[in-house]
């Protein structure tokens, strides 16, 4: 092999090596049987989503993930393969794959890394069921929002409730009646005039 050709594989290497560096996650795929089309259209929702996706030789993906948390990847480099990288997201890769193969029933998963553990076919198709962490967020914030709303519902029944301005407020009871004024004591009888004075007998 020329030392030009040696230095080209170096560079697809070290390109692998930078998509990976700090990676939350990486899912490989047999992508037989896509469209240029369908592989175009999966590669723009892949990007909407900041995952990188790439073809590239086993032999150069192999040498690129040795010594890494992704070697384990190798075992699975065999025939069609292509990777998926995301440094956001880490169940993104495979949610977005997983829509593109459900949609044109083509394409399988192989395996991925997902946030330092290795998962089969299998489980990068439950990875793939986890919600987004954007839907996730919604999900907890209607969750803690509904509480809020049904305390604001009731605060505005409760202010409809209330007598507009202005509107006159229940009259007051009305004062008891004074009490009748307490009769005037009866004058106390005059006093008996005192007995006239006998008249002494004439002697």
């Amino acid at each position: 092999m020329s030392e030009e050709a040696k230095k080209e594989k170096q560079v697809v290497i070290d390109e692998i090596k930078a998509k990976l560096e700090g990676a939350q996650s990486a899912v490989v795929i047999d992508y037989m049987g896509t469209t240029v089309a369908e592989a175009d259209a999966m590669r723009k929702k892949l990007r909407e989503a900041d995952v990188d996706y790439s073809v590239y030789k086993n032999t150069l993906m192999k040498r690129a993930i040795a010594g890494t948390e992704f070697e384990k990847l190798g075992d699975v480099m065999q025939g069609p393969s292509a990777i998926a990288i995301s440094k956001d997201d880490a169940t993104a890769p495979a949610r977005v794959l997983k829509e593109a193969i459900t949609s044109y029933k083509k394409m399988e998963f192989k395996a991925g890394i997902v946030e330092g553990e290795f998962y089969d076919k299998d489980g990068i198709e439950q990875i793939a069921s986890i919600p987004s962490r954007d839907e996730l967020i919604a999900k907890f914030m209607g969750s803690i929002q509904s509480p809020i709303g049904k305390f604001v519902r009731t605060l505005a029944a409760i202010a409809e409730a209330k007598p507009a301005d202005g509107a006159e407020a229940p009259a007051e009871e009305a004062a008891p009646a004074e009490a009748p004024a307490e009769a005037a004591p009866a004058e106390a009888p005059a006093e008996e005039a005192p007995a006239a004075e006998a008249t002494p007998d004439a002697e």
